[in-house]
């Protein structure tokens, strides 16, 4: 009854929020225009310690690609971490990039997202995201270096097992990477409305979500009604440029389709979150650190802490950009993620210490989507005109 009751409210909401899509998104050419479809050379089940059956996806390096590794040294297999509520499917531009320059690649959905097994609420938490890590590693790259590069709660994940393994992580690990993501601390479920509402909004969460999975029917209803306010959600918190409608698509079909109660259970975990003292099993370990300068869940002050724990890391912030950085700006995300794995196998090839280096900070610019976006605008100019 309550939903029929706000539906004229919603289809109202439905139609600004469409209007303001349009207005922002719609340009194809963006993004990716080949889509963000991928198959990948092997698909397993990992099983946890505590029998959630998680999917994981490896992806052989290119043929044609072997004969360009110059540096010394075995490859490392990279391994990507996806964010909350997402999947494994927001990596895809990555892992296409990464393979076809002569490395080995696994990715995985977390527990109770994407194609992974539901757990029990009570294990949803980062320390035991930390495990599941461990546990994909031992089966799928027991030996040899690899590279951990981790996105928003994957970032978390990441750091929980550098802090659960720092024997493993000093002998195996060659670089980091830590793409929006937050040890903890002030802002963690603020969602960007400020310390008031925020705070409101980020200790209702968990009950509010909780109660809407007793009516995924009629809330799946209503999503399909109010498509438009759902898309204006996502091209909030998601992104701070022009991105496709498609690629809006993408990520809200990724964060519809987790459990309402996988979301609220782990929320109250990230919200207590203390990863700083697991920080320090990076000391001498590549590190990368990158954030969007217009990132609403994990702002710039985050990064700035696991930078100020980490000797030697690197910093790069990426203007015109929000929080799901790897989505819209991929070619700047895989340039500095080659670009940490280039630097990582250099120092160990010529016995360069990590911890002695300054740490960098750089503000970069997606001067490629820049043009992509003026080009489309113009082209969209020329067809209204005609």
């Amino acid at each position: 009854m309550a939903l029929r009751a706000l539906a004229p409210l919603g289809a109202a909401a439905n139609l600004v929020g469409e209007r303001v899509v349009r207005a922002r998104s719609g340009f194809r050419s963006v993004d990716a225009p080949d889509g963000w479809a991928h198959t990948p050379t092997e698909s397993l089940t990992v099983n946890t310690e505590d029998g959630v059956a998680l999917h994981v996806e490896i992806d052989a390096p290119e043929t044609a690609s072997r004969s360009r590794r110059h540096v010394t040294g075995r490859m490392p297999t990279v391994v990507l971490v996806h964010g909350f509520a997402l999947s494994m499917r927001s990596w895809v531009l990555q892992r296409r990039a990464l393979i076809h320059e002569g490395y080995r690649v696994v990715s995985y959905d977390q527990r109770g997202h994407g194609r992974s097994g539901t757990a029990a609420l009570a294990s949803c938490t980062i320390a035991q995201l930390g495990r599941d890590l461990s546990a994909v590693l031992d089966a799928t790259c027991a030996s040899g270096p690899v590279v951990l590069i981790g996105h928003s709660m994957g970032g978390m994940s990441v750091m929980s097992y550098v802090g659960q393994h720092p024997d493993v992580v000093r002998d195996r690990v060659l670089a980091v990477a830590l793409v929006s993501t937050s040890p903890g601390g002030r802002e963690m479920t603020e969602f960007g409305l400020g310390p008031t509402v925020g705070r409101v909004v980020g200790s209702l969460g968990p009950g509010v979500l909780t109660r809407m999975s007793r009516h995924a029917g009629p809330i799946g209803l209503l999503r399909k009604v109010g498509k438009g306010v759902q898309d204006l959600a996502v091209q909030r918190w998601a992104f701070d440029s022009p991105v496709s409608t498609d690629l809006v698509d993408l990520v809200g079909e990724m964060i519809f389709s987790t459990s309402f109660d996988v979301m609220a259970a782990f929320l109250p975990d990230i919200d207590s979150l203390d990863l700083g003292g697991d920080l320090g099993a990076l000391t001498g370990i590549e590190t990368l650190v990158m954030n969007g300068a217009g990132d609403l869940i994990t702002p710039a002050s985050h990064s700035e802490e696991i930078v100020r724990r980490v000797p030697g890391a690197e910093h790069v912030v990426v203007e015109d950009a929000g929080h799901i950085l790897q989505l819209e700006h991929p070619d700047v995300v895989t340039q500095q993620l080659l670009m940490l794995i280039a630097r990582a196998q250099r120092a160990v090839a010529e016995g360069i210490p990590v911890s002695s280096k300054p740490r960098v900070r750089r503000t970069v610019q997606d001067i490629s989507k820049k043009r992509r976006v003026e080009k489309a605008r113009a082209s969209r100019g020329t067809d209204a005109a005609s």
